[in-house]
């Protein structure tokens, strides 16, 4: 059964929904999302129709390059900071919200985790999730 995942930043300024499940949740530990984050990883739902997705509000946003070449844009809100979502300029229907942006975060239930690789010892994940060195293919 599909339900609403609805969420936004910090101050309300941005505010998102949308009904379509998510393609993978997950947990990236990257150095790029460990800097964004401010601490060891960060956290992910990712949808596979940013079309379907309702967005309110102006986010700020930055690029920058994957590990592929590919561009990943960073929106987060102008007033408060909150980190948002993530768009991919090569799959522009793509985007993936920051799991502590829902207003239900208990709701997140990630499935893998990404650059493992780069974890540190201080930030345990759960041992039950598959772990990629990388980003996996597909």
């Amino acid at each position: 059964m599909t339900t609403s995942h609805v969420g936004g930043c910090a101050c309300g300024a941005i505010r998102y929904e949308t009904s379509q499940d998510p393609v993978a949740e997950l947990h990236c530990q990257c150095r790029q999302c460990q800097q964004r984050s401010g601490t060891g990883h960060s956290s992910y739902l990712a949808f596979g129709k940013r079309s379907d997705m309702k967005i309110s509000g102006e986010a700020s946003g930055w690029q920058v390059a994957g590990d592929s070449g590919n561009l990943k844009v960073h929106a987060f809100c102008p007033t408060c900071g909150t980190p948002v979502y993530v768009t991919f300029v090569a799959m522009p229907e793509m985007i993936a919200i920051h799991a502590a942006s829902l207003d239900e975060p208990e709701r997140f239930q990630p499935q893998f985790v990404t650059y493992a690789s780069g974890g540190f010892a201080w930030d345990t994940m759960d041992a039950a999730l598959t772990r990629f060195e990388r980003m996996p293919e597909g």
